[in-house]
């Protein structure tokens, strides 16, 4: 019998599904994205540090489909929450009459690696002048204020520690390390962390 309810995990939703999600994941499926995706969003709730998201000058990454045992419905209201940081709360996802750079979008895919209905977010791109020094500068300065694991350094060596590779991360990687004189991004973090 195929699965019928994925989410489509290719950033911080791999290893941070959150409470509304996590206890009812019953599987993982490893993946490619089937849209090209870059470091192009800067996240308030990151300080500034860059996050993926749909881009059409990206590419296609490894991910992940998380298959839950829930409905349509109620995964992608919890997917919804998980992204507006709501969870707990009783919100609901209801698709936008106007679609903007920051408006939270649930799309779906059907019948994708043998699941049935696979719900994943969009959210436009924000970062103007995109390049690797852009990149390195917002991730740089978004670790000097956050130390608790979320800044733009830490999500860099998830995505590397996941093996998700953009046209923009090696560059981006290696800029990070230029601006700190660091070593490498452990070693980057570390710095930016003794500097605020």
């Amino acid at each position: 019998m195929a699965d019928r309810v994925g989410i489509l995990a290719y950033g911080s939703l791999i290893d941070e599904p959150g409470p509304e999600i996590a206890p009812h994941i019953t599987h993982r499926i490893a993946c490619r994205t089937p849209f090209k995706v870059e470091f192009a969003r800067t996240s308030r709730t990151r300080e500034g540090g860059p996050t993926l998201v749909p881009y059409v000058e990206g590419s296609e990454v490894a991910a992940q489909i998380l298959v839950v045992d829930l409905p349509p419905k109620e995964a992608t209201d919890r997917l919804y929450r998980r992204e507006r940081r709501k969870v707990g709360s009783n919100i609901s996802y209801v698709p936008p009459r106007e679609i903007t750079p920051d408006r939270v979008v649930i799309e779906t895919l059907r019948l994708f690696e043998g699941v049935e209905t696979v719900l994943y977010t969009r959210i436009g791109a924000n970062i103007e002048g995109l390049s690797a020094i852009r990149l390195a500068e917002l991730a740089v300065a978004s670790a000097r204020v956050r130390q608790d694991g979320s800044a733009g350094i830490s999500y860099l060596m998830n995505a590397k520690k996941r093996e998700i590779q953009t046209p923009l991360s090696a560059e981006y990687e290696k800029e990070i390390l230029r601006l700190t004189g660091a070593g490498s991004l452990d070693a980057a973090l570390a710095c930016t962390c003794a500097q605020r």
